[in-house]
């Protein structure tokens, strides 16, 4: 008896634990490294200190040919590709044309290095289209113009305002050295 009571608690578990994971990152592919120590974004800078939290940064591409970094801060910049970054392949946000949005929360201490795509995941995912970039805010939110859901991109993406719905997706992240790395 004891040994089905065992198997009968083991299953349990196995099924109720893997109901309803939320899983913290997408399984979308993002491919964008960049080494700001070398090419310099005062923009990009802003969003990868961890000393001042709250500031996150778009990052784009135009043309093959530059970088484009915008802060929810108002600073913007436009940095063109060096000749190692023109030998990598990109993939930044999930039709590789809308970009990613990098930034340290300023929720937890020490401060949490996030990476989000630009689109809206719910209209997103309901239309497959890339035509839902987010507005940021000074605030440290992100709002859909088509759906209206802000997203607080400080606490991992969760929606704060609009209709219930799945968190911003999000990128596995860092910044060592200057070196900005968004790799899923």
């Amino acid at each position: 008896m004891k040994r089905h009571t065992y198997y009968i608690i083991a299953l349990l578990t196995l099924f109720t634990a893997c109901g309803d994971a939320d899983f913290e990152y997408s399984g979308y592919p993002c491919y964008f490294t960049f080494n700001n120590s070398a090419s310099q974004s005062p923009a990009l800078a802003s969003a990868t200190n961890p000393g001042s939290p709250g500031i996150f940064c778009r990052i784009t591409m135009s043309g093959g040919a530059y970088f484009n970094f915008a802060t929810n801060q108002g600073l913007s910049d436009r940095v063109p590709l060096t000749a190692i970054d023109k030998q990598r392949e990109y993939r930044i946000g999930v039709y590789n044309d809308t970009g990613i949005i990098v930034g340290y929360g300023n929720l937890n201490n020490p401060a949490t290095f996030y990476a989000y795509d630009s689109q809206c995941p719910n209209c997103f995912e309901s239309s497959n289209l890339p035509r839902y970039q987010l507005t940021m805010h000074t605030d440290g939110t992100a709002e859909c113009g088509s759906c209206h859901r802000k997203y607080d991109m400080n606490n991992g993406g969760l929606v704060v305002s609009g209709d219930a719905g799945d968190k911003l997706i999000r990128y596995h992240g860092s910044t060592i050295g200057g070196v900005v790395s968004v790799i899923n």
